[in-house]
């Protein structure tokens, strides 16, 4: 009987083991930067889905702001903090330099669609190309060998970035003070080509 019983109790702890290593594997690692990075980009890639399929100029409005907010959370978020501590910490600035001019060109972007209104015969189009560029974007900093893979196997202390990462965004996110500014700065700048 005593035999038996220590059988089913390595049963019963290979199955606890499994389960651990399981969740721990599909569990998103809440606290580390790449989980949270990865699930802005899920979030926005739902609303460029949503802005596609929405009929009312209203509905496309309100969409592309949400749009445009999250992205310019983000970006700053990873150009004040993340990309910084990539860099330093792999020294791989043909990654970074790329990252850092998408996000350039999302800006300009993003300004443009934040002075038009859907009923602009170009509002939609823009949109779609952004679309298009932080689907890029993603790809190359989520693919094997890309920025995200190579920082988990830099040095980097992606659990105390995360919560740089988490800080930062919530004080952008916060009462809109600092994001207004920074709004203002990038649409009113003499760089912008297009009024």
């Amino acid at each position: 009987m005593a035999k038996a019983a220590r059988k089913a109790q390595r049963r019963k702890t290979a199955a606890q083991a499994r389960r651990r290593r399981l969740a721990a594997r599909h569990t998103p690692r809440s606290k580390d930067a790449i989980a949270l990075l990865k699930t802005d980009h899920r979030e926005v890639a739902s609303w460029f889905a949503r802005f596609q399929a929405a009929r009312s100029g209203t509905r496309k409005l309100d969409l592309a702001r949400k749009i445009c907010a999250a992205l310019r959370a983000h970006i700053t978020i990873e150009e004040e903090i993340f990309y910084p501590a990539f860099l330093d910490a792999t020294d791989e600035k043909g990654i970074h330099h790329e990252a850092e001019t998408e996000h350039d060109a999302a800006k300009k972007l993003i300004a443009e669609i934040e002075r038009s209104r859907p009923d602009n015969e170009y509002y939609d189009a823009k949109v779609k190309v952004l679309a298009e560029m932080i689907k890029h974007h993603v790809r190359e900093e989520e693919k094997p060998g890309g920025m995200f893979a190579r920082a988990r196997r830099s040095s980097m202390d992606l659990r105390e970035i995360g919560k740089q990462l988490k800080t930062r965004k919530h004080e952008l996110s916060g009462d809109g003070g600092e994001m207004r500014r920074m709004v203002s700065e990038l649409t009113t700048g003499p760089w912008l080509l297009t009024p």
